[in-house]
């Protein structure tokens, strides 16, 4: 599969106009369409046939989950959640959506979603196993991953990682108890630990937002993110959009 027929689907005028030119810098990336509503969304499907289509869960009339009932699961394109709102992680894993975005997010994590849309829709097409989305951590209790460091497979819970750092092609996972060498990138654990409980900062670090203490404003007006434990990190500008997400409402 080259291309991806994709269509977005969100009443907010703005998010879709983001989540377009994040798309538009994709290649091997087509939009076919644009719709404000669950209605509009479900006469796009049928005409446009895209093979993908981003979804918004709240929207008036026909929400996210009603479209897909609507659609016979044979022919159903896969579907990515777009949404602002934690709360549906479940009821998209039960419909078998291949991933599940929390706004705001940024082009890598787009990218990811475009991955593992490639990836159901060639296994589905193979006549293969297909992946549901992972319910992100926050949604699930006692959530866990488990990590191979220095020959050992060690499991962790989530809200014990502090922050994560990249360190070529490894990550350091800093822990209450102390820290960790992992071979895994940082966009992989990332999509581990999911985005309910986690933000990118900057291209090497990822935090868990209950240890974020307070937001310093620099003088050249970007922010220090300074953690609980005395850690500074730089909020780069390209994660700006994360601010949302570190501080609701501040911003």
């Amino acid at each position: 599969m080259n291309v991806l027929r994709a269509l977005i689907v969100d009443d907010e005028p703005l998010a879709r106009e983001r989540l377009r030119g994040l798309l538009e810098r994709e290649p091997g990336v087509e939009i076919v369409g644009e719709c404000e509503n669950g209605t509009a969304a479900l006469a796009a499907i049928r005409l446009a046939t895209p093979d993908l289509v981003f979804l918004d869960m709240s929207m008036p009339g026909c929400d996210g989950l009603q479209v897909i009932a609507q659609l016979p699961e044979e022919k159903r394109p896969a579907i990515i959640f777009a949404t602002a709102h934690e709360r549906f992680a479940v009821d998209a894993f039960n419909v078998a959506a291949v991933d599940y975005l929390l706004k705001p997010f940024d082009g890598e994590r787009l990218q990811m979603a475009l991955l593992r849309a490639r990836d159901h829709l060639i296994a589905r097409d193979a006549g293969g196993p297909v992946r549901a989305v992972e319910i992100p951590a926050g949604t699930r209790k006692n959530e866990r991953i488990a990590v191979r460091a220095d020959g050992r497979i060690v499991f962790l819970r989530s809200e014990e990682i502090r922050w994560v750092e990249a360190a070529d092609n490894y990550v350091l996972l800093h822990l209450a108890s102390g820290r960790l060498m992992v071979r895994e990138t940082l966009a992989a654990v990332e999509a581990r630990l999911g985005p309910g409980s986690f933000a990118r900062v900057n291209r090497s670090a990822l935090v868990q937002l209950d240890q974020i203490k307070e937001l310093q404003p620099t003088v050249s007006g970007d922010y220090t993110v300074l953690l609980r434990d005395g850690t500074k990190l730089s909020l780069s500008r390209s994660f700006r959009g994360q601010l949302d997400k570190l501080a609701p409402g501040v911003s």
